[in-house]
Formats: C-alpha cells, structure tokens, sequence
C-alpha cells in the first residue's frame, strides 16, 4: 500500500500513527505542498480535493484521513483501537467526526496563520482571524477537557483510533502557538499519547 503524504500534514500523521501502532507498512510517497504538486493533474486523479493524505491500495484509492484510519483497522482485523460492538465504534466515530467539525477548523486557522504562511513567505499573521481561532479553539477544547475528567482515554477504556485522530492535529501546538495549556485534563491525557511508540516513531524534528 503506498500513502500519499506530507511530513507536515497533521491528517498525514494520524494515517501514520495508526499504521505505526497496528505494524502495517506503508511505502510513503511525499507530496511537495508547498509547490503545489497537490494541484497536479497526477494527483487530482488520486484525490479532488487536492489534499493529503491519499491511501492506494492496488487499484482502490481512499482519501479523508478518518476514514484511511478505519479502513487500516479493518484491514488488521484490529479490535483493540477499532472495537467490536456497534455502541464502541460509533462512540470512536462520533469524536473523530466532532474533531473534523469543531476542532481542526481552529487548529488549521492557526497553523496556517501562526506557522505555514511565514514558512511559505506569504506574509504576517492577520491577528483577527488569529483571535477568531483561537476562540474556537478554546470553545472546542472546553468541550473535551471536561469529557476527559475522570478518563484516561477519549473513547472507552483503552487506546482507539479517536484518541489518535485527535492528538495528532495538537502536535503542531508550539509551531501553530495553540493555546493549550491551560486544558489540564488534555495535557494529562496528551502525554500519554506522547510517550506512545507510535507518537515518537512519527515525531518531525523542530524546525
């Protein structure tokens, strides 16, 4: 299976933390973002919406991160990040769709405008749309810190694939300067995640 990806992407991440995790190897094809080899008639074959990552699996091709991450799952007939009952995975399902819908909407606005932009020479952070984000960044984060009070994990009692969804977009949170600190329930939790195999074998340099 070959994995279209960026180093960057925090969609390509969570593709490549559940991989890591369940020992499925992938052969990793980078996608240059940044010279839009997105925007390549190449690639909009593979996926139209001119994003990473793009799982190809002989001739099936599947985009969306979330569902490449189930997708994984099923293949290694996992039920330990992927349970069995319908009532678990659909729990695990309900906070990774919260998390495309509520969370990454803050978390892009903010890398884009706290890290991606300057690394692209596109100017300066436009600081209304920075308070705008971090808003709803807060507002999100509000939402989850008060779900984790009491559990260890997002979902169930163990590690599943939303509580990788989910932490992977927070790991740019000193590059897109996310204001994450003060969510004591998501730092506690998120350092279980950190100390994680998976986390660390996926883990970029700072630049």
């Amino acid at each position: 299976m070959r994995l279209y990806y960026h180093p960057l992407s925090s969609c390509s991440r969570r593709v490549l933390l559940v991989a890591r995790h369940l020992g499925i190897p992938l052969e990793l094809i980078s996608v240059d973002l940044f010279r839009g080899e997105q925007n390549t008639p190449p690639f909009l074959k593979l996926n139209p919406n001119h994003q990473v990552p793009v799982l190809e699996d002989d001739e099936y091709v599947l985009w969306e991160s979330y569902a490449i991450m189930q997708y994984l799952a099923e293949l290694a007939q996992d039920q330990s990040l992927h349970p069995e009952t319908a009532q678990q995975r659909a729990d695990a399902s309900r906070w990774m769709f919260w998390c495309g819908q509520h969370l990454m909407p803050a978390i892009s606005s903010l890398n884009w405008e706290n890290s991606i932009k300057g690394m692209a020479g596109l100017g300066l952070a436009i600081q209304t749309e920075v308070a705008r984000a971090e808003a709803m960044f807060v507002e999100a984060c509000q939402v989850l810190d008060t779900h984790l009070v009491g559990r260890e994990w997002i979902s169930g009692s163990r590690l599943s694939l939303a509580d990788l969804a989910i932490a992977a977009p927070l790991g740019d949170w000193h590059r897109a300067k996310l204001p994450l600190m003060q969510f004591s329930q998501i730092g506690r939790w998120f350092q279980q995640i950190q100390a994680l195999d998976c986390w660390q074998e996926t883990e970029q340099a700072p630049s």
